[in-house]
């Protein structure tokens, strides 16, 4: 409050909330003619700085925050959607995906949301990227307490994807066209197109036993991962010695068969927590994304009560056992002892 009793004037400040269900669907339906995310995969930080750069272009005031909202399975978050909760000025909230894949609760998360931000006099403008008329009661509860609401689509490969009376409710609206999308949202390749892949990056002679014109499933892509090197020798792995000390004093590593152990242990545990549906997070394989490499690593030097961080024979050996495991669990080849 000022001396006169009047209050301050609030400092232009925005949110940009973006109903990713909305967003994804619709860009491929654009780009792709297909709405089902398994048809193509999104870079979806790198969407995200875009939409943050374009707000900063059209809309006065400071950014606040972005919220991402979108949904998994039980609320258990995916590979990617874990990525995007690190992001510096990105909230991520989940809704629930049902059994047919359809999102629940993020609407009302947008609302709510939506409305405490404007109670609260947190922001004076939302940008909002969605299309379905559930929307409306959100964008009339922030207005209700003065907030604009700047309502993004995504362009339409005909008629249009945005309800007629959200359209009608929000103060500006603006087309998010094909070329500002494009660059974020690829097919992913298919399993040739991701077997010669793997074979260029690997140099190795060629898998035996495949048929010419074959579509190998997953297990041809990477079941033989390790055919370009000589099989590991069982048996502790020794770290290297201290400088100046004798190779009597090197420090022997863990053994194999704990090591293993372990990665089998994580590995059930990832299945069990995050499911056959997010399979395709750990696909084509055989190299681990990093967040799962990662986690995989300090899940297992906790099990093991030692650090593997010398001994990358080993962290072979836990990689192995890691994707063994997947194999038998999803029927994507045959898991096998390694000698």
């Amino acid at each position: 409050m000022t001396e006169t009793g009047s209050p301050l004037p609030l400092l232009s400040r925005y949110a940009i909330m973006i109903d990713v269900g909305y967003i994804y669907a619709s860009a491929g339906e654009l780009l792709f003619s297909s709405a089902a995310r398994r048809d193509y995969r999104v870079d979806a930080d790198k969407l995200i700085q875009s939409l943050t750069r374009h707000a900063d272009d059209q809309v006065r005031g400071e950014l606040l925050r972005v919220y991402w909202y979108d949904a998994a399975r039980d609320r258990v978050p995916t590979i990617d959607q874990r990525v995007i909760a690190q992001m510096p000025w990105v909230k991520l909230r989940l809704g629930n995906l049902n059994a047919r894949g359809q999102q629940k609760g993020v609407d009302a998360q947008i609302r709510a949301d939506m409305e405490a931000l404007a109670r609260h006099r947190a922001i004076t403008d939302a940008v909002l990227v969605a299309g379905d008329e559930d929307m409306v009661p959100a964008v009339e509860a922030a207005q209700a307490f003065g907030v604009r609401v700047h309502l993004w689509g995504v362009e339409p490969p005909y008629g249009t994807n945005q309800a007629e009376r959200l359209v009608w409710e929000s103060d500006t609206v603006q087309v998010l066209e094909r070329a500002f999308l494009e660059p974020y949202f690829s097919r992913p390749l298919p399993p040739v197109a991701a077997a010669a892949a793997t074979a260029a990056a690997t140099p190795g002679p060629a898998r035996p036993g495949q048929p010419a014109g074959a579509r190998p499933n997953p297990a041809l892509v990477f079941g033989e991962r390790h055919a370009s090197r000589p099989p590991a020798k069982p048996g502790p792995v020794p770290a290297p010695a201290p400088t100046g000390a004798p190779a009597t004093m090197a420090r022997l590593g863990p053994e194999r068969e704990r090591v293993e152990e372990a990665g089998e242990h994580v590995a059930q545990r990832w299945i069990l927590t995050r499911g056959e549906d997010n399979i395709r997070d750990l696909l084509p394989g055989p190299i681990l994304p990093p967040v799962i490499d990662k986690e995989l690593l300090v899940d297992a030097e906790k099990e093991l009560g030692l650090s593997l961080r010398a001994y990358q024979e080993a962290r072979e050996w836990l990689r192995d056992a890691f994707w063994d495991r997947v194999h038998r669990q999803f029927g994507l080849g045959v898991g096998k002892s390694r000698s």
